[in-house]
């Protein structure tokens, strides 16, 4: 794999926010150019949305369970329910600058489509997954012989959401096989920090509790 990993470093602003948000929505809105057009697809309870639009970025979310939506029209966002496989496709191309997809690529159908349909419909797509790579995965099926559960991932096999799991390594590959673009990529640990930087794609699959990644569109050499 030839893809440069890049971290998008911190600002002074972030840091401030550290306290009351979770290191991954704060790496990607640090990713987001203020004044933008944003999609969050299966925003949740609209966190990332409100950290946002404190950055001067007008944010939008679709998401798909009914209380999730209304706790987000409570606080004021625009937010409607909608199907990340079925939904998407009714938005008009390049409708927005970025299009988000935090923590939910694992529990859709189709995450190949999904993950297409977020780069027509954006200029730019972040796509953030836990990493079913991560150590103490691995360890849990090797000793325990069992699902891995985790923080991050606390749901039993029988009544989990997720049904697409992947590693770091798997993504990258994806985006590979349908050309797309990896401006930034940062994995975390499991304190929701980046590791560092010129670590190989092995470490991060290895050692990254979740994969941040900034995609856009490659050019077409036609």
């Amino acid at each position: 794999m030839t893809h440069q990993q890049q971290v998008l470093p911190l600002s002074a602003t972030a840091r401030r926010d550290e306290v009351s948000h979770r290191g991954d929505y704060l790496l990607m809105a640090e990713m987001v150019t203020q004044g933008s057009k944003v999609l969050d697809v299966g925003c949740g309870d609209g966190d990332l949305l409100q950290l946002l639009e404190t950055r001067g970025i007008d944010g939008r979310g679709i998401e798909l369970s009914r209380e999730g939506v209304n706790r987000c029209v409570a606080k004021g966002l625009a937010v409607v329910q909608g199907d990340a496989d079925t939904d998407l496709v009714n938005y008009p191309d390049d409708a927005f600058d970025y299009v988000i997809l935090s923590q939910t690529l694992q529990a859709t159908r189709q995450p190949k489509a999904v993950l297409e349909n977020l780069l027509r419909i954006g200029r730019r797509a972040i796509v953030s997954f836990p990493n079913f790579g991560f150590w103490r995965m691995r360890l849990q099926l090797l000793v325990g012989g069992h699902m891995p559960r985790t923080e991050n991932l606390p749901a039993t096999w029988y009544d989990t959401p997720n049904i697409h799991f992947c590693t770091i390594k798997d993504f990258v590959q994806l985006c590979d096989e349908i050309s797309v673009k990896m401006e930034r990529a940062v994995a975390l640990d499991l304190y929701g920090r980046p590791l560092r930087l010129s670590a190989p794609w092995w470490f991060w699959n290895m050692f990254g509790e979740q994969g941040v990644f900034l995609l856009s569109r490659a050019e077409k050499n036609r």
